[in-house]
């Protein structure tokens, strides 16, 4: 099987065609939308088959699924919050499903479990989304994710007894959890139930604030904030540190840009629209009394922190603490009462200290070149009054490492540092700067061995994302360790789209932009291959969500470039993307297909529409999993389907579609090893590796 062309299970073709501003353009597979229809289940079991058939001939599968395993296998923690008299941590002995939560009466105590997601299921495809502990650490509100959707279910659980309340709060998404200082209850968001079957389809509009209070049901909450006028409108509530106020961000599907509202809870009064425009972002970060801290990207496109008065809220009021720099202002919070904030240079991070009137305090060094954020989140945790802070610290070859700070030494002391069995010291990290199409500088990671020979046969796995402001720094990934050891490069290109150098490097790669992306990437793989790092036959190309649309989009404009190509739960259909669940959030990055000129531009690099029949396209795994409900199914369904169509070459054009599983929230540990271990195999067999 592995060394003729495949034979693919049949895929019928319907003479679906849509008109876009009279541009007829065909939907052979629309039928592949409908995820749970008969037909469709049929062909996912067919191409799982047959993937999976293919997979098993290779002799390097079993080895990379043990070595994977045997790497995974360490003990892990996450940074440490403090409520009350009490921190919290995230632990995993090595091998579990899922992170357990631990509480503690001291940073360095063991402490006791509080909540193990491994007993929500016996697969662990029930997982833990988000949580919440109140102000004095008594009560612990957490959400629950089943096989990877975003829908969340809220359970409440007593933090000194263990035992649940017996409410369950339903149909919430894309929001957390706000405690009342008075511990009664938290604010929280939710949607209307969606209409029978279509539960992981059903677009996402109207989401409503409510109150809800302990030992009620979720019928007796009480309606907080809602705007019927503006079905778009998402909401982030949160209490300000005082208690005072229930402050409100007030977002407009995925755009950076959102206002920001808040109402006082001391005297009950209506909800008062401070910034009333979408004219920037606006992060707020605490406040004192009717003095309210932000950071901003208004007149900064690199971001700045402001103060506004609330009870002078005029333009001309506003002040300004810490002004625009040369490096992006990633993140700011209020520790020790001063600003903790987090600046990106170069796409890597720094952490500097700022009294409250702006005035510069110094830098809190790190152990090298890293970061402090964790899956796109600031990991500094700590309150206003404490005098210490946790912070997690890693890098492409530093594991996640719990840091504590003293602000009244000025030292940072490790907490917890992990013992890995991989011998990190062959391997180096560098920073090389690529020429783009338009002459944009573009940072590219590499990491790789020490005495790398420059002779074109180096396997590399080159990796970008490149939208919706998110920035790509060096994390750790256990997951690479297995990459590295078997001889590979790793190369994460830091394109435009993302956050890195602020919102105009973000505003290069969005809309009628967004072929800059694709040409920076391009340009990263033409550079790889220039300087012999590696050669077309050797280099894969890899992006999820996002980074699945980069990857599909660059592998129909370049084929000839490639090696293999793995696109991961991709936006693959990019004039119907916004029909489906959140989808119609996306565009503010990517603009929509209803806009006649936009249309223009999505058609032309949309990677469904752009597979042409007849062409030799590099070997393909597509992969995603069959309940995803945010980049549901069918993109990657029907990509597959008409690339199987449109290959003429001999190379394998495949799709491995995961069961039970979504866009990878709360994936558990034995499905994420399985996973990689079969991509790896592919990659092995498709690069001829050793």
């Amino acid at each position: 099987m592995s060394k003729a062309k495949l034979t693919y299970p049949d895929t019928p073709t319907g003479n679906q065609v849509d008109d876009y501003h009279g541009t007829p353009v065909a939907d052979p597979y629309r039928w592949l939308e409908d995820v749970d229809s008969p037909e469709t289940l049929a062909w996912v079991k067919a191409q799982n088959e047959l993937t999976f058939g293919y997979l098993e001939q290779i002799p390097a599968r079993d080895r990379l699924r043990k070595r994977l395993t045997s790497l995974w296998d360490f003990s892990r923690a996450m940074t440490i919050h403090h409520r009350g008299n009490r921190y919290f941590q995230f632990r995993n002995s090595g091998l579990q499903n899922q992170d357990v939560m631990y509480v503690m009466e001291s940073p360095t105590a063991p402490g006791r479990v509080l909540l193990d997601p491994n007993t929500f299921s016996v697969d662990g495809t029930v997982a833990l989304n988000t949580w919440s502990v109140s102000e004095d650490g008594n009560w612990l509100a957490y959400a629950i994710s089943h096989s990877g959707s975003d829908w969340m279910e809220w359970r409440i659980r007593n933090v000194e007894s263990g035992e649940d309340l017996p409410e369950k709060l339903e149909w919430s998404k894309f929001c957390g959890a706000a405690w009342a200082h008075d511990h009664s209850g938290f604010y929280y968001c939710r949607y209307a139930a969606p209409a029978e079957g279509e539960v992981y389809l059903e677009a996402n509009y109207n989401q409503t604030i409510y109150f809800h209070r302990l030992n009620t049901q979720q019928s007796d909450d009480i309606l907080i904030y809602v705007r019927p006028d503006q079905p778009e409108w998402g909401f982030g509530p949160e209490v300000s540190n005082d208690g005072r106020y229930l402050v409100i961000v007030v977002s407009q599907g995925t755009d950076t840009r959102n206002r920001f509202f808040y109402k006082d809870l001391q005297v009950n009064g209506d909800v008062v629209e401070l910034i009333p425009g979408l004219d920037a972002a606006y992060y707020f970060i605490g406040n004192d009394g009717p003095l309210f801290y932000f950071r901003t990207d208004k007149d900064a496109p690199k971001s700045r922190l402001i103060a506004i008065d609330v009870n002078r809220p005029e333009l001309l009021n506003w002040k300004t603490l810490i002004q625009e720099s040369g490096d992006t202002l990633e993140a700011v919070s209020i520790n020790n009462n001063q600003f903790v904030t987090i600046y990106l240079h170069d796409a890597h991070e720094l952490l500097k200290r700022f009294a409250l009137d702006g005035g510069f305090l110094g830098e809190i060094q790190l152990p090298t070149l890293g970061s402090v954020t964790y899956g796109y989140e600031s990991t500094l945790a700590g309150r206003r009054e404490d005098r210490e802070m946790f912070y997690l610290f890693h890098s492409f070859a530093h594991p996640v490492t719990v840091f504590r700070y003293d602000f009244e030494t000025g030292k940072s002391e490790v907490i917890f540092k992990p013992s890995i069995h991989f011998d990190f010291s062959p391997y180096i990290t560098r920073q090389v700067f690529v020429t783009s199409k338009d002459g944009t500088k573009i940072p590219m990671f590499l990491i790789h061995r020490t005495g790398l020979k420059a002779d074109g046969q180096n396997p590399t796995l080159l990796y970008g994302y490149g939208g919706f402001n998110i920035s790509q720094t060096p994390v750790f990934a256990v997951s690479r360790l297995a990459w590295l050891d078997m001889g590979g490069v790793y190369a994460v290109a830091v394109l435009r789209g993302g956050g890195e150098y602020g919102e105009e490097w973000h505003r290069g790669g969005m809309i009628k932009s967004k072929q800059n992306v694709f040409d920076d990437f391009i340009t990263c793989a033409e550079w790889l291959i220039n300087q012999k790092i590696t050669s077309t036959p050797k280099l894969a190309i890899e992006g999820r969500s996002n980074g699945g649309l980069l990857v599909g989009a660059c592998m129909t404009q370049r084929p000839d470039l490639y090696g293999a190509c793995l696109p991961i739960v991709g936006v693959m259909d990019m004039l119907r993307f916004h029909k489906f669940t959140i989808g119609w959030a996306w565009v503010s990055d990517y603009g929509c297909s209803d806009k006649p000129d936009e249309f223009e531009t999505l058609f032309a690099y949309s990677p469904y529409h752009n597979l042409k029949p007849g062409t030799k396209y590099p070997p393909t795994l597509v992969t995603t999993g069959d309940h995803d409900d945010r980049v549901v199914p069918g993109h990657s369904f029907k990509f597959a389907a008409r690339l199987q169509a449109c290959q003429t070459g001999e190379s394998p054009t495949l799709i491995r579609i995961q069961t039970r599983a979504g866009h990878g929230t709360g994936k558990p540990t034995a499905i994420l090893i399985e996973e990689l271990a079969d991509i790896y195999t592919f990659l092995v067999k498709n690069l001829r590796m050793e």
